[in-house]
């Protein structure tokens, strides 16, 4: 059985990310276990129509704040070989195009920019739940990302090819 989710209360216009709340959680698999870390989302934005649509959006991570629990493992990934943070420490999302889905959500067809390279990024979301007197917002949302698409190449018993990402995020209305 599944429920539908109530229409939240959202106001048009553009919502932004409320950085100390909003959480890019990632998995991947590494050497046959499951390697967990995270990243801030540094800025971030939505933009609601009139009806309380998904029009545009917009997210930046700093990838400075990656952090997996071991120290190791995180330096290796700021490496040219991998995710080369460096040169590139920051990744972006972007989307213009938004289906709705059944439950309530959407799916978000985006592009992510990461170490120098743009590939198409679909990010699946829906709300989660909102203030009722429209102070904020918090949508959850998924991704899969084949980490080949972006030039990292590695063997797959050392870095699983696909990376899970789940979002956390919490939105306030531009002020």
């Amino acid at each position: 059985m599944t429920a539908q989710l109530p229409v939240l209360p959202t106001a048009a216009g553009t919502w932004t990310v409320s950085d100390s709340r909003t959480r890019l959680r990632f998995a991947v698999g590494n050497l046959g276990r499951t390697a967990h870390g995270s990243v801030t989302c540094s800025t971030g934005s939505v933009e609601l129509d009139a009806s309380g649509a998904s029009v545009r959006a917009y997210a930046e991570m700093d990838l400075n704040t990656l952090d997996t629990g071991i120290a190791k493992r995180d330096s290796d990934l700021r490496k040219p070989s991998l995710l080369d943070i460096d040169r590139h420490p920051v990744m972006t999302w972007r989307c213009a195009r938004f289906v709705p889905t059944d439950d309530g959500g959407w799916t978000a067809a985006g592009e992510l920019t990461v170490r120098g390279t743009t590939v198409p990024l679909a990010v699946s979301a829906r709300p989660e739940a909102a203030a009722l007197d429209g102070g904020w917002l918090r949508v959850s949302a998924e991704a899969v990302l084949d980490r080949r698409t972006v030039g990292i190449r590695m063997p797959a018993f050392v870095i699983g090819r696909t990376v899970s990402i789940s979002i956390d995020a919490w939105l306030t209305p531009a002020r």
